[in-house]
């Protein structure tokens, strides 16, 4: 008989993927993304050999947030696939922050049950953190990195945003050695080393990204970690990145993220921390680039955050070209959502510059960058001419303007801060 023909191997994508909470709406020319929910499922039911998770929590089903909301059934849909999964001989590792008294673990019990293994990475006592990072590696090929936790409210109640890469084993295993970071770190007792042990240590870094067909388009990747601990050598502290994006924008930057603070938000005694503050406020004023500031605005929005984005937008005025907008996203909530804990906002963590697209994990303040275990996928697609095929960062800017120019953002000028228009507590 004739020699088999190898199955060619399946193409290199990177997807954009979304949760839009139940009830927001665009018009019939708004940018719509797959879901994260189809996106989850897709990873799972494709999975072949191993699914690695590194998490902030679980709260995938009603019983976990004292609910009973007919919308947590795709995060029970998950979960059950979970469980599949482990029950199909695939190797399940999950890597999440200790649990605490308001964070069940149920979910974690019953995966446990079924033979996944967990273990739960002491940052707090590591790091004085949280394990926040949110993050799936499948097969060491295929990848989700987004903002959305392992909540079903983060598929059907919370606006989210984060990026499924299918078939790049590269970029996989890469970021299975941030995996494997948080993996070793879970031991009980275990300290951080210094340095890391070479095989930890990366190749792709901001000097030297991953040079790869993205879509069939030229571009540069590499995954950023935070904290600077946390980081083997080559690669780029998160801090790192994200500064460095802004820095090389000519034109334009925009932001997409829950909580803009120029602050360390939860140390006590106060910490001011102006160092991403004062990189966008350098990008106007040397360099002439148009700041947009899309943030989330809810009860749980700190009020010191509104001065300081107040004192960013002030540098627009009539007499200077300083371009600076801030405007609040609001997602709205019909009586019955208003009762479900911690939903409907806008939870994105991301930056869309004239260059690069920057999908991170990390709320925008001091300790999330000095503490806290994060991570961010970071694609430069510069060399990509204007009409040339929808890049990563051509899509992410179509959802940035979208939500930008929906009904649901406002100016901060035209707010009346008198009123709390966040229902600030």
């Amino acid at each position: 008989g004739r020699p088999a023909v190898p199955p060619a191997p399946s193409p290199l994508r990177i997807v954009l993927v979304e949760s839009i909470p139940e009830g927001v709406t665009y018009g019939d020319n708004g940018t719509l993304s797959p879901s994260t929910f189809e996106a989850w499922l897709k990873l799972l039911r494709d999975a072949r050999s191993t699914v690695d998770i590194a998490s902030f929590y679980w709260t995938l089903r009603n019983e976990d947030t004292h609910t009973q909301d007919p919308s947590a059934g795709q995060g029970e849909d998950v979960l059950a696939e979970l469980l599949k999964v482990a029950g199909r001989g695939i190797a399940l590792r999950i890597a999440v922050n200790p649990p605490s008294s308001h964070q069940p673990s149920g979910d974690l019990q019953v995966l446990e049950e079924s033979g996944a293994q967990i273990r739960k990475v002491n940052l707090p006592r590591l790091t004085s953190g949280v394990l926040h990072t949110k993050f799936w590696i499948v097969d060491q090929a295929h990848v989700y990195l987004g903002s959305a936790n392992m909540d079903w409210r983060a598929l059907t109640q919370v606006k989210e945003l984060g990026v499924a890469v299918y078939n790049c084993s590269c970029l996989a295993r890469d970021l299975g050695k941030v995996f494997e970071a948080y993996w070793a770190l879970g031991l009980p007792n275990a300290t951080i080393p210094s340095p890391w042990p070479a095989n930890y240590s990366t190749s792709y870094n901001r000097e030297t990204p991953l040079e790869l067909r993205l879509n069939g388009t030229e571009a540069g990747a590499y995954f950023s970690s935070a904290p600077a601990a946390l980081c083997a050598a080559g690669r780029t502290e998160d801090l790192q990145a994200l500064l460095g994006v802004i820095d090389a924008a000519q034109r334009s930057v925009c932001v997409a993220v829950m909580s803009y603070l120029p602050t360390m938000e939860f140390s006590h005694p106060k910490r001011f921390w102006p160092v991403i503050d004062d990189h966008l406020r350098r990008a106007v004023y040397e360099r002439g680039v148009r700041v947009r500031l899309l943030v989330g605005c809810w009860k749980h929005s700190k009020a010191c955050m509104f001065p300081f984005l107040r004192s960013l937008a002030a540098m627009q005025d009539n007499r200077t070209r300083y371009s600076v907008e801030v405007r609040l996203f609001v997602v709205p909530a019909n009586e019955t959502q208003a009762k479900i804990p911690y939903a409907r906002v806008n939870h994105n963590k991301y930056m869309v510059t004239d260059e690069v697209a920057y999908i991170g994990t990390s709320n925008w303040s001091g300790d999330y960058f000095l503490h806290t275990a994060g991570s961010a996928l970071v694609v430069n697609q510069s060399g990509v001419a204007a009409g040339d095929q929808a890049t990563v960062r051509r899509q992410l800017q179509a959802i940035f303007d979208r939500d930008w120019d929906s009904r649901y953002s406002q100016p901060l000028r035209s707010l009346d801060w008198s009123e709390d228009p966040c229902g600030t507590h």
